[in-house]
Order: structure tokens, then C-alpha cells, then sequence
């Protein structure tokens, strides 16, 4: 008797740990941790952990949508001039909104080939950034993008040799542009930073 077992794929997003960013002493912004875990082929890295903010998620949408025109992309959280960062209510009711939407997003086939995505999810990138790496116009690919921002957040002693060899490569916020989004190692890559990116919340 043979058994053929059909792994399920799946893909797991948590947008959790919102925090207050000082952008200068006039603004500041929200930015929410964005967690992944998968066993998707379509993911470079199993495991990732980015922080982003509102702004980018709305770069996001419409990068998506004008690649995707046929499909009806989900919408963000609205916008509203009432937001009050300092309102917890406010703050996970947006929080949920943008789960929500990264949870449909992730189940589009179509959507999940968009380098744009993975860089957004698996990078820190700017926006700015995100669009050159897939235009081509970095010398580091999406794939090397995603390895270099791991390499660089990795927790674990184990990885270390590898943390070693991969600094040599690509820098921290600098990342990819081929769209070789193939399967490879399953590592962790946790310990969010804010981003870099400075964008309005």
C-alpha cells in the first residue's frame, strides 16, 4: 500500500505590536509588525518579520491593483481624519483592517507572483526601493533582497556561519530585483526594527 501525503500549503500573517514612531517633532506615525510563517513554495523565506505603516500599505494596494487590473483587490482600512493614534480602539480596528486585507491578498494566486508583495512582507525596503529592485535597476535581486534582510535579523547562534558568509553579499537595506522567488532554506528570521521608510501613517 502506498500513501501519497499532499502537504498543505498554507500561509499564516499576524499584523500585531502597533508603535508610536517619532518621524520629527511635529509627527509621528504608527507602524505595526507584520509576522509570516508559511510552507508556500511561493515564499523565499518560511519565516519573516517586517514592520510597515499605513502609507506603505496603500503604495502597497496600488502597485498590486495596477499590475492585477482585473482583479478586485480588498480594501484597506479607511482613512479617516478622526484617527487618533493614541486611541487604542482606533489603532487595532486599523490594525484588523490591515490583517484582513494581507489575509485575502495572500490567497490570490495571481497576487503572490508580484515581487512587489514578497519585497514588502520579507524586506524593509522603501517603497522608492521596493520599485527599482523589481525594475531591475539594483544590483541585488528580490531573492537577495529577502536573504540579506534575514541574514541581518537572525536570532540564532546556529545561523551564525551563515550570518558570516551572507555579509559579504548584499547590504542590510539594500535588496532584489529577478523575481526568483523560487523555495529555498527554511530559516527564522524575526527581531523587527522600524523601517526606515519614512512615510505618512
Amino acid at each position: 500500500l502506498i500513501f501519497i501525503m499532499h502537504l498543505q500549503e498554507f500561509v499564516t500573517v499576524l499584523v500585531r505590536d502597533p508603535r508610536i514612531q517619532k518621524e520629527d517633532s511635529w509627527h509621528s506615525y504608527i507602524d505595526y509588525e507584520i509576522f509570516i510563517h508559511t510552507n508556500s513554495i511561493c515564499f523565499t523565506r518560511k519565516t519573516s518579520c517586517v514592520r510597515r505603516r499605513f502609507r506603505e500599505f496603500v503604495w502597497l494596494r496600488q502597485r498590486l491593483q495596477s499590475n492585477a487590473v482585473l482583479i478586485q483587490l480588498p480594501e484597506l482600512p479607511s482613512k479617516t481624519p478622526f484617527f487618533n493614534m493614541n486611541n487604542p480602539h482606533h489603532v487595532d480596528h486599523r490594525r484588523q483592517g490591515l490583517q484582513e486585507f494581507l489575509e485575502k491578498i495572500l490567497q490570490d494566486a495571481l497576487l503572490l507572483s508580484d515581487s512587489r508583495l514578497h519585497l514588502f512582507l520579507q524586506t524593509q525596503l522603501s517603497p522608492e526601493d521596493m520599485e527599482a529592485c523589481v525594475s531591475g535597476q539594483t544590483k541585488y535581486s528580490v531573492a537577495d533582497a529577502i536573504h540579506s534582510f534575514a541574514s541581518l535579523n537572525r536570532r540564532f547562534p546556529i545561523e551564525d556561519e551563515e550570518r558570516k558568509k551572507g555579509k559579504n553579499d548584499a547590504d542590510s537595506d539594500s535588496e532584489s530585483s529577478s523575481s526568483g522567488l523560487g523555495p529555498s532554506d527554511d530559516s527564522i528570521s524575526c527581531g523587527c526594527k522600524a523601517s526606515p521608510a519614512s512615510e505618512e501613517s
